[in-house]
């Protein structure tokens, strides 16, 4: 299902033949269109990014602490938050086990990559990786931009209804990321006492709660106080919280994506295949971004490293390029989603518009 232009506001979702066809087949054989290739891990050019990475993140940060003009300072603390967002998109890679062989080694990385976003590795492997990528857009259980229908909208409070259309909006989509995910799945996550001592969640915790406190003590003494403190700590936080949160809203929010409630009428592959996107971007952006954008081919297999993503949509493309929505990044587009997708009948697979329903 590719397209090039700004998709209708009437797009309808891709139902029928193409999702009966994905229903009868397996995740397994999807992944038969990938090469060997495509699996192979390079340890050099992973370390060599992540190198790349904390050595721009360190040059950005240590300039927002030491300049003191405040509007060059606040600017440097947004090109940090892109800096953070690169860092922890490497770690959430380490995460799924597409860097490394040795889960060890993924960890330490991976955590060390993860701290300037304030997210804790161990609690982003166990939610992500077990419930988003298990269950992806089966609503019950994967909450991840989780739509509102027209008549939950309407039965919700002012608040809560202010709330969800703040979230719906390019702006403010980073809310949803902070309210829907960081806060509940990491710093207020409570699980059960035997799963909290097996994976040692209380540790991750603590250690991404000392990094903050340094974060903020190196912030006010180096950095100017209050203003070293809002452009090197909250600003980079708040940007990161935009880039992940938008990141996600796109590989998985579209006119002709659908959201699932009846686990009858989802499978693994409609949701790993049908219900992710590939958004083309200019090489050097999507290099840089580690081919988040690429997204279906990671969904069907998360152990394809990120440097062979673009290569690995090529190979899926030739059996099942119509099945995935596909399109170039343009704002235009973008902002069609956003004032598209903002309401959805589960019944119906048919997204409408806030106005629609006033």
């Amino acid at each position: 299902m590719s397209i090039s232009l700004s998709p209708p506001p009437d797009a309808a979702p891709p139902q029928g033949t193409a999702f009966e066809r994905l229903r009868t087949v397996k995740l397994g054989t999807v992944r038969q269109s990938f090469s060997p290739t495509t699996y192979q891990r390079s340890v050099p050019r992973a370390l060599l990014w992540l190198a790349f990475d904390l050595v721009v993140y360190a040059a950005l940060l240590v300039a927002t602490l030491r300049v003191d003009f405040l509007p060059l300072k606040l600017l440097l603390g947004v090109l940090t938050g892109v800096a953070v967002a690169s860092l922890f998109v490497w770690a959430h890679d380490a995460a799924h086990g597409a860097l490394f062989k040795s889960a060890g080694v993924a960890e330490v990385l991976g955590t060390a990559a993860m701290l300037p976003s304030l997210n804790m590795y161990r609690l982003w492997c166990y939610g992500h990786n077990r419930v988003h990528h298990g269950f992806t857009s089966f609503s019950p259980v994967d909450w991840i931009w989780k739509p509102l229908t027209p008549a939950q909208y309407r039965a919700a409070s002012p608040g809560a209804r202010l709330v969800y259309r703040i979230e719906r909006s390019i702006l403010g989509c980073p809310l949803h990321y902070i309210l829907r995910v960081w806060w509940p799945g990491m710093v207020r996550f409570r699980p059960e006492a035997d799963v909290r001592k097996r994976h040692h969640f209380t540790a991750a915790k603590a250690v991404t709660a000392l990094f903050a406190a340094q974060a903020l003590l190196v912030a006010w003494l180096v950095g100017g106080g209050i203003s070293g403190v809002v452009s090197a700590v909250l600003v980079p936080w708040l940007v990161f919280n935009f880039f992940i949160a938008f990141y996600i809203y796109l590989h998985h929010t579209h006119p002709k994506l659908p959201f699932f409630v009846d686990r009858q009428q989802w499978s693994a592959t409609i949701g790993q295949v049908a219900c992710s996107t590939v958004i083309i971007m200019p090489k050097v952006l999507s290099a840089l971004s580690h081919h988040i954008l690429v997204h279906a081919p990671h969904h069907i297999d998360m152990r394809i490293p990120f440097y062979r993503l673009p290569n690995a949509w090529k190979e899926l493309a030739v059996r099942y390029g119509d099945d995935v929505v596909s399109y170039r990044f343009k704002l235009s587009t973008v902002r069609s989603i956003f004032r598209t997708c903002q309401l959805f009948d589960f019944d119906t697979k048919v997204w409408s518009r806030f106005a629609d329903h006033r």
